[in-house]
């Protein structure tokens, strides 16, 4: 039997996914149930684009959207650059299931402290030098990380996540899903607060799971959650 899980499809360089992310994290303060990350792909490798005007003004509208209904800081400075930049998501994505083979629990903070150096500090993630500073704040062998997050292993794991994510019907980011019992739900296609999501998380669990979901739901006076 598959565990219960939550599988949370997303990319570093998603605008709505750095929106979602006060999401992510008031799951795990709500639920008991683990968080998986699937790199979705946003425009990795070949399906990357270079920041030309047209792209430039689509991103300064989506980040004020995001910014408008998620409260979530942003730097739009970084559009402001005129150098050919390209938009490519594949590197975060590496960087990321790199971290998931080393140190699975930092999965998520380091994807969170990733969003927040591109879109809330304005540091260029598709750059490997800014690597080093970015993991340093955690418990990870810095030496190892770098040697092994731009490596073809890395790379061939990051599009193993696309295809995943692929296989599951996703080609929108952010989306969050729900196994249980081998089910698996579809709990949002795009940005959704926990409140408006958290509740019906809880009713479905309920319902699938009967009493053994007071287990997977955090309540005031659980010293465990």
């Amino acid at each position: 039997m598959q565990p219960t899980e939550f599988i949370y499809v997303g990319d570093v360089m998603c605008s709505w996914c750095w929106g979602f992310s006060p999401t992510i994290q008031a799951l795990g303060e709500r639920f008991t149930i683990p968080v998986r990350l699937v790199n979705g792909g946003l425009r990795p490798g070949p399906n990357a684009a270079k920041l030309d005007d047209e792209m430039r003004s689509t991103l300064l509208h989506h980040w004020h959207q995001v910014a408008s209904v998620s409260d979530q800081p942003f730097d739009t400075s970084f559009l402001d650059r005129n150098d050919g930049w390209i938009y490519d998501t594949e590197l975060p994505a590496m960087a990321t299931v790199t971290v998931r083979e080393m140190a699975p629990e930092l999965t998520l903070p380091v994807y969170e402290r990733l969003q927040r150096g591109f879109y809330a500090e304005a540091i260029d993630v598709t750059d490997p030098s800014v690597y080093r500073a970015l993991i340093e704040p955690f418990d990870l062998d810095a030496e190892a990380f770098l040697a092994a997050f731009g490596s073809e292993t890395a790379q061939r794991k990051a599009w193993g996540d696309f295809e995943e994510a692929r296989s599951m019907g996703i080609t929108g980011f952010p989306a969050l899903l729900l196994r249980t019992n081998g089910d698996l739900a579809m709990v949002t296609r795009g940005w959704a607060p926990i409140d408006r999501i958290g509740p019906a998380i809880e009713a479905y669990l309920r319902n699938q799971l009967g009493a053994a979901a007071e287990g997977l739901v955090c309540s005031i006076d659980d010293p465990n959650c």
